[in-house]
């Protein structure tokens, strides 16, 4: 018995030891997750008397509008008040906002899905409250529950993608972090990383102290690159549809989906991208598009020989090759049957055409400097002549061509990083927002914010790359406070106000030059001999002491 007991000790021990871990990490979350309810709070309660009406107020506004198109198309009060007439409403908001417009003017520039959730919070508010006016929108709490429920998604998207980053990586380059158990590294940084972005301060500022809605498509970009890394490249290319119906600037980074697969030389994933973002934007969009019977049988059918077609050739991935066919069957019927497009004319193109500036606001970027010197948006950068036909490039298009170069080199870099299991292909799947920010123009001061959160990714990576994501936090967050103190202009915040003024080029030098160390980190390469932490494989020296090797 004293034999039994000596041995089991050690095994109680450990599994004691384990408990007692298992608590406390569980603490520590609900400790982090705690602060960052309490934090929301309290910038919720804190900037009432700074709040950005604007975005509020224009939400509510179009919003309404959906119900009011509804009691127009409806023939009485009950049916407008119905779902039926809600979508009645909803689906012909565009073509009625694009026929009333004058000079291509919208003023409505939402997407479909994000009009909707207007529309569906503003029936909402009107069921409680009728008489409420469309300057003073009550009851905001669902939109900000949407935003919650988004950081939390968003950080917990994190978490797994910096796990599943090292857990397939060498050890990095960083001594601090390479002193972590191999086995425990993943979630430890994954942890870190998570709890970075859930506490980011200029995503809750921008989500619950302006209170804007630019988080709602973070969660689709973060699980679309989940998606890509477990080759799920099809609901990858879903993701990215779903997340642009709610706010189009995802597109400006949807590209880099596309470069990644062709640099590691696999056109199927890439066309398997493209077929899901197809098939869901079709799915989204079959509303306007097909408006006839007519219309709805072709697709019927040409559905059914597509389906049989490719069953008889027995292709790879039957599902994604048949959704995406179809994808792209919905627009040609649509415009051959009398289709409308002024969802794409209203939500998307018009958002590219109305703020024709170098940069909105207060920006720490590239266009903000060049504005310093004089340049505008539509400025001629390069004149060519072909023949007798002039082509003149401007500044707005070469500056996207420059962000188009250097996401096809982040893209490049992250391939090679996944080669060579390199935990730096992090870094690489967040620099596509910082490089948008940094380098297109017509660029708003909140669109940091999605790098600043995504950047949160380089805690799994070394410590100076951790320090730079602060740095860009620090920065995001005091853009939005400039913009949100300069729209009140309360006596008390103007000296604020004019230092925020007065270090807007020094700080687009020191966020160009934070953007330019993750582009560098993103597309360099390293020695393998020179890594600091890889473990050097190979036969021992021959002039060596120790015992051979032996064979396997």
């Amino acid at each position: 018995m004293a034999i039994r007991s000596f041995f089991s000790a050690p095994v109680r021990s450990a599994r004691t030891s384990d408990l007692i871990r298992r608590i406390l990490i569980g603490f520590l979350i609900a400790t982090v997750f705690l602060a960052g309810i309490q934090l929301r709070r309290w910038i919720g309660d804190t900037t009432r008397h700074v709040r950005y009406q604007h975005d509020i107020v224009n939400g509510f506004y179009w919003g309404s509008e959906v119900l009011k198109e509804a009691r127009r198309l409806s023939p009485d009060e009950r049916s407008a008040n119905s779902w039926t007439g809600f979508c009645r409403g909803y689906f012909a908001l565009y073509d009625r906002v694009k026929d009333k417009a004058y000079e291509q003017e919208y003023g409505l520039d939402y997407a479909p899905l994000r009009l909707l959730a207007m529309a569906i919070w503003a029936k909402q508010v009107r069921d409680g409250f009728p008489w409420v006016d469309n300057d003073h929108p009550k009851l905001v709490n669902p939109l900000l529950k949407i935003n919650f429920i988004c950081e939390l998604v968003s950080a917990l998207a994190i978490f797994l993608l910096v796990r599943e980053c090292l857990q397939r990586s060498r050890p990095t380059q960083s001594s601090l972090m390479n002193r972590l158990p191999q086995q425990h590294r993943g979630w430890i940084c994954g942890l870190a990383a998570a709890s970075a972005a859930w506490l980011e301060p200029s995503m809750i500022l921008d989500a619950h102290g302006w209170p804007q809605w630019d988080v709602w498509i973070l969660p689709f970009y973060l699980f679309a690159a989940f998606a890509a890394l477990k080759d799920r490249w099809f609901w990858c290319g879903c993701l990215l549809a779903v997340g642009a119906m709610f706010k189009g600037q995802l597109l400006f980074v949807a590209p880099f989906f596309v470069f990644w697969p062709l640099w590691q030389k696999g056109w199927l994933p890439t066309l398997r991208v493209l077929a899901g973002f197809v098939a869901t934007t079709a799915f989204i969009v079959s509303p306007w598009l097909l408006r006839t019977p007519a219309a709805w049988a072709v697709l019927a059918a040409f559905a059914v020989i597509t389906a049989l077609f490719v069953v008889r050739l027995k292709l790879t991935n039957q599902g994604a090759s048949v959704a995406g066919i179809i994808g792209c069957a919905v627009f040609v019927i649509g415009a051959f049957t009398g289709g409308s497009f002024a969802w794409l004319q209203v939500g998307f193109i018009y958002g590219t055409e109305h703020y024709p500036y170098l940069f909105i606001s207060s920006c720490y970027n590239l266009p903000s400097l060049l504005s310093q010197i004089g340049w505008s948006l539509k400025d001629p950068f390069l004149s060519v002549h072909f023949g007798s036909l002039p082509l003149h490039i401007t500044l707005q298009w070469t500056l996207r061509l420059l962000y188009l170069v250097a996401l096809a080199l982040c893209a490049r870099g992250l391939a090679r990083h996944l080669r060579d299991r390199d935990p730096r292909a992090l870094i690489a799947i967040a620099a596509p927002w910082l490089l948008m920010f940094a380098l297109l123009g017509q660029m708003h001061e909140r669109y940091l914010m999605w790098g600043a959160v995504v950047s949160a990714v380089a805690l799994g990576v070394s410590v100076r790359l951790s320090i730079i994501h602060f740095i860009l936090s620090a920065a995001s967050t005091a853009m939005i406070v400039h913009v949100m103190l300069t729209d009140k202009k309360l006596e008390a915040t103007l000296p604020t106000i004019d230092v925020l003024k007065h270090i807007r080029p020094y700080g687009s030098i020191v966020v160009l030059t934070c953007v330019a160390v993750y582009l560098w980190e993103t597309i360099s390469t390293r020695i393998p001999a020179f890594r600091r932490g890889d473990v050097r494989s190979g036969a021992t020296p021959s002039l060596s002491l120790g015992p051979e090797p032996e064979e396997a």
